[in-house]
């Protein structure tokens, strides 16, 4: 496959929990490094995220270091590192990026590609129909009623041919329709979860379309069950304040692992009110002596 001259960075990514724990580690400037270089190869590679020299041969961490001109100790406690925070996966002795295409949109640019395809054959019908065109203006195909006829006859298959492909392309888009609101409220009548939440993630589900990203069944209702839980675990308030959040700063997703346990604060300020209640209470009691 070709290589692409560009891939995708969140402009969060230093913001990512994983980012901030390899931050505190020792010679986290040189872990960062080795994974910017690594998701360049990817691109550099185009090969889904699968990290091959050849069809045979897997990179190896010597391999790597080679390429990256970083010392191999570094790059083995680098590579640990990712594979323990889920940013790789060894997979078959094979190093990979879990779901490279689905975050570096691949699918977009094959469908620019396509767009582009189409266009081009869109052009060489136009190109082909003048050139029927001219022939009869120039009384050719009356000389000829055969040959007429014949290019004629042409033009019409060729026609049906490209309209034939066309809707091939359009039924197996079909096949895979995205969550409209009607799907998603039936989607959510089953779950437990709130009514205003719901209000909201359809308002969640308005923004993705807005910025150019829908969902299909299968991933909204994966989305639907990291809703619920974090309503269970956070409540319905937090998880809606986490989602007008993330539409306010243009994120991809809700980061729900990200709404902060509120229980922890609510335990520190009830034991400082009860600390305080016993503070005022001594205090009265001492004036109560001094008043005697």
């Amino acid at each position: 496959m070709s290589d692409i001259k560009w891939i995708k960075i969140c402009t969060d990514i230093f913001d990512d929990e994983k980012i901030l724990l390899i931050e505190s580690m020792p010679e986290a400037d040189s872990i960062i490094v080795i994974w910017f270089k690594l998701l360049c190869l990817a691109g550099k590679q185009n090969n889904s995220g699968v990290f091959m020299l050849n069809d045979r041969i897997p990179y190896t961490d010597k391999m790597l270091a080679t390429i990256f001109r970083r010392k191999e100790t570094t790059v083995t406690m680098a590579l640990r590192t990712f594979e323990d925070f889920g940013m790789i996966e060894i997979v078959d002795g094979t190093i990979t990026i879990p779901k490279w295409g689905k975050h570096q949109s691949l699918d977009k640019i094959e469908k620019t590609n396509e767009r582009q395809r189409e266009y081009m054959r869109e052009y060489r019908k136009k190109q082909k129909l003048l050139a029927c065109g001219a022939a009869l203006d120039e009384g050719e195909c009356k000389t000829n009623s055969n040959t007429n006829s014949n290019t004629n006859v042409s033009c019409a298959e060729e026609e049906k041919e490209e309209e034939g492909e066309g809707e091939k392309k359009k039924k197996t888009r079909k096949a895979s329709p995205t969550v409209t609101d009607d799907k998603a409220t039936e989607m959510m009548e089953p779950m437990n979860i709130s009514e205003p939440l719901r209000e909201k993630v359809l308002e969640w589900l308005q923004y993705k379309r807005e910025i150019g990203n829908t969902y299909k069944e299968t991933g909204f209702k994966s989305l639907l069950k990291q809703v619920e839980q974090a309503e269970q675990k956070h409540g319905a308030s937090a998880v809606m304040n986490q989602i007008d959040l993330a539409m306010s700063r243009s994120w991809q997703g809700m980061y729900l692992d990200k709404i902060q346990d509120t229980s922890r604060t609510s335990r520190t300020s009830n034991a400082s009110d009860n600390s305080a209640a016993a503070s005022l209470e001594r205090i009265k009691s001492m004036k109560g002596i001094l008043d005697l």
